[in-house]
């Protein structure tokens, strides 16, 4: 089966993934296009117009320095998309990293990665980790990212980890050991294609994470600098006019859900398809009785 047709027959089996894409692919559109397809300068200030409720010249209404608030959601998708993609990346770039070396050659340098590091970091709360890392170093997009990445790779590095430690003794790893191949040929060519599918998933369910957790820390004025438009900080400039103007909580809240929602349902379906049981039994029932 080619690989457009597995596609193909994911989206029909799976609803929920159906969903979690669609709204992805729209928000990923949204945060590419913002510059273009935004109404108004997010930043551009009118007094005049400031607490306007939405209408047709204001879609979602304007906040309390009259900035569009069209405007400014679709630069803060932007922020969390940008935050989450390179969070993922770098947490699961260090964790597969370290994971997969600690399952591999075992011993003191596993137990000092598994017992000292790992659950060191997983022993906390992440979002208490990342407000501390955040505080000390200062707000702004690029330390957000730093943060997130310093206490968001543990759990990778544990997924690979035991992934590696499952496979390492497969009599497929033993034949190339056998036949002479290099740990790095091992770890790059045999190890790490076989720990991609459940980093995968957890990749993509840590997309929703790090987009809550950025929008957390701006909420909390530890993350992006104003006047950069952001979900989080959105939603903190719109505390004190939640019952004159709740237009300027409802619409950033409803980004975050949309985000946060539609990346759980994609790494959910991700996780049934990529199960052969579960995969066989979605397309039993898709089957045309």
């Amino acid at each position: 089966m080619s690989q457009s047709s597995q596609i193909q027959q994911f989206l029909r089996t799976s609803g929920l993934g159906r969903w979690g894409l669609a709204v992805s692919v729209l928000l990923i559109l949204t945060a590419l296009f913002a510059p273009w397809i935004a109404p108004r300068n997010p930043a551009a200030q009118s007094l005049p117009e400031r607490l306007l409720p939405p209408s047709a010249h204001h879609w979602m209404g304007t906040d309390e320095l009259g900035r569009d608030v069209l405007s400014r959601a679709m630069y803060g998708a932007r922020v969390s998309l940008l935050v989450g993609v390179s969070v993922v990346l770098g947490a699961g770039i260090v964790g597969l990293a370290l994971g997969s070396l600690a399952g591999y050659f075992g011993g003191a340098f596993d137990r000092f990665v598994n017992i000292v590091l790992i659950n060191s970091f997983l022993s906390f709360p992440g979002i208490l980790l990342a407000i501390a890392f955040a505080a000390f170093l200062g707000p702004g997009l690029d330390k957000v990212i730093f943060a997130l990445t310093i206490t968001g790779w543990a759990g990778y590095a544990r997924l690979a980890r035991a992934q590696v430690l499952k496979v390492r003794e497969m009599e497929f790893i033993l034949a190339a050991r056998s036949l002479g191949a290099s740990h790095s040929r091992i770890l790059l060519r045999h190890l790490l294609p076989n720990t991609l599918q459940p980093v995968l998933i957890q990749a993509t369910i840590g997309m929703a994470g790090a987009i809550l957790s950025e929008s957390t820390l701006s909420f909390l004025g530890l993350g992006v600098i104003a006047p950069t438009p952001s979900w989080g900080a959105m939603l903190n400039d719109a505390r004190n006019h939640l019952f004159d103007a709740p237009h300027l909580v409802l619409f950033p809240a409803l980004g975050i859900m949309a985000a946060v929602l539609a990346f759980n349902l994609l790494g959910d379906a991700l996780r049934d398809w990529l199960d052969p049981r579960t995969r066989a039994f979605l397309m039993t029932m898709d089957l045309p009785r």
